[in-house]
């Protein structure tokens, strides 16, 4: 723990004073600048085996049925938000992001890790967007297949990053008012597929805690490569960790300069027998005070292949 204790307060003390000269990343939300993955892993017990086992009704659902019957939306994905699709302003936090990714791939190397599961402390960390950027990234790479939920259902917002239809969603699944041909969304040319939280939901937890959530991850799971899902805050309801229960690992989001990491010690702490997979910081300035600890290709990195 005192690997986490030391780069919670780092990012706790970190500010944002050098944005103008362009050593911060300029986004709204969020540009994962630094990244700590493995050191955190190696404190955390080996999980108990997850439960990815496919459902009985999963070998009916194949990637490309899917892809045939599902929705089809033109999203208009938010430009801002995009590392991948900013240029130049971007260049910085695209490689923070093809790190993440690669250090996600070395402990999917030695351990079952498809469910990813992201999360913070408080709201307002950039949780979203670098649940959307991650996505992202895995997708750029050939024959990645990669699934998003907006598992946020107190506050979903992930459909406005990509410009896509709310509903329907998670929500109206969950209720059986949907089925999953028609929640499920590929807006692109591309293995990258989004479900919407969908309509306002009155008991968020109820649904999550439903055989039918359990039953949804069980059908996709071997349909994708990676399924990330986007959950509340960790301190303000007990949802994701009951997320954390039927995932493989999960990433926790800390924003640089603004979390007291008091709090990000504390609701971190509360995964570590979840399966912590370790700690993204958003917004961090990359200098020497982090080292290598924090920056640094891990393995080789595949290149990105452009898709229009």
């Amino acid at each position: 723990m005192s690997r986490i204790h030391e780069a919670l307060k780092k990012a706790a003390q970190e500010r944002l004073s050098q944005a103008a000269s362009g050593t911060v990343l300029d986004l709204e939300d969020v540009a994962a600048g630094a990244v700590s993955l493995p050191d955190v892993t190696r404190q955390v017990a080996e999980p108990a085996a997850r439960n990815t086992s496919t459902s009985e009704d999963s070998s009916s659902l194949s990637f490309d049925d899917l892809l045939k019957r599902c929705a089809h939306p033109n999203w208009q994905l938010d430009l801002r938000m995009n590392v991948f699709l900013k240029g130049g302003d971007g260049r910085i936090a695209r490689e923070q992001f093809r790190t993440l990714r690669s250090r996600l791939y070395q402990i999917a190397a030695t351990r079952p890790l498809k469910r990813v599961l992201v999360t913070s402390s408080v709201p307002a960390e950039g949780k979203t967007t670098v649940a959307a950027n991650l996505a992202h990234s895995i997708m750029r790479q050939p024959d990645r297949r990669v699934l998003l939920i907006d598992a946020d259902l107190r506050s979903s917002r992930m459909h406005k990053l990509f410009g896509a239809p709310s509903s329907p969603g998670l929500t109206d699944y969950l209720r059986g008012e949907a089925d999953k041909y028609s929640m499920i969304q590929n807006g692109l040319e591309g293995n990258l597929c989004f479900i919407p939280g969908g309509s306002a939901a009155s008991n968020p937890s109820e649904l999550l805690l439903s055989d039918r959530m359990k039953k949804l991850l069980d059908l996709v799971t071997p349909v994708f490569d990676w399924i990330i899902l986007d959950s509340p805050p960790a301190l303000t309801v007990h949802d994701p960790s009951i997320l954390a229960d039927l995932c493989d690992g999960v990433l926790f989001v800390v924003k640089a300069g603004e979390t007291a990491h008091q709090l990000a010690e504390k609701a971190s702490s509360e995964f570590l027998k979840k399966n912590l997979l370790g700690v993204v910081l958003n917004r961090a300035e990359k200098d020497a005070s982090y080292g290598g600890y924090y920056s640094g290709q891990a393995g080789d990195d595949q290149e990105d292949t452009d898709r229009k």
